[in-house]
């Protein structure tokens, strides 16, 4: 099994690969968008700005290629703000269109209560321990962040409560993503890893 990790500049990838190690698999660091179709499974990471990274994969082809990739219908992990790139748009520093491969926008929290980025450990509430919550029965993550996905009930597959129940974790056919990090979530991020690289 091929799994490259995507790299665009926006990305904290020696974390990412250092859990993907813990797991037993080598990932490769990959950067040339012809390449992406020749792996078994990807994982798109992302920290930063949306408009920022939207602009870093457009200017390589990384865009087309994620969404070609998307679209063979191999397996795709989207994590933290790589999630929210595989939605149509986000409303973070402006308005800014996204890859759309799923529906739905980004949006800012919103409490005067509230401490915003929401950043720590919290639960995530699956809709079913088919696929990435396999035999893990309270997956606590460790999350920051200050936007959150808006989408339909198809595409959420877990929800967090944060102020408003928002979806922390998404899953169509082929299409994964978690909005927290589960490099940095000890045991249970582990699992959801290795959950992911045995579909």
């Amino acid at each position: 099994m091929k799994l490259a990790v995507l790299n665009y500049n926006m990305g904290n990838l020696a974390s990412v690969l250092n859990a993907l190690k813990a797991v037993g698999v080598d990932a490769v660091v990959e950067s040339d968008p012809d390449k992406i179709k020749s792996y078994d499974k990807i994982i798109l990471p992302g920290v930063g700005a949306f408009g920022d990274a939207m602009e870093h994969l457009q200017e390589v082809g990384m865009d087309r290629a994620i969404i070609e990739y998307a679209n063979s219908g191999k397996y795709l992990l989207g994590v933290c703000l790589g999630m929210q790139l595989l939605f149509e748009s986000s409303e973070e520093f402006g308005d800014h269109k996204g890859l759309s491969i799923l529906e739905g926008s980004v949006k800012r929290f919103k409490s005067d209560t509230l401490k915003i980025p929401h950043m720590g450990w919290n639960k995530i509430f699956p809709k079913h321990h088919k696929t990435l919550f396999k035999d893990i029965k309270d997956p606590y993550l460790y999350f920051v962040h200050s936007y959150y996905v808006d989408t339909t009930p198809e595409n959420s597959l877990g929800k967090t409560l944060y102020g408003i129940d928002f979806t922390s974790a998404v899953e169509r056919d082929n299409i994964f993503g978690l909005q927290p990090h589960p490099e940095k979530s000890h045991n249970n991020g582990l699992h959801i890893l290795k959950n992911f690289i045995e579909l």
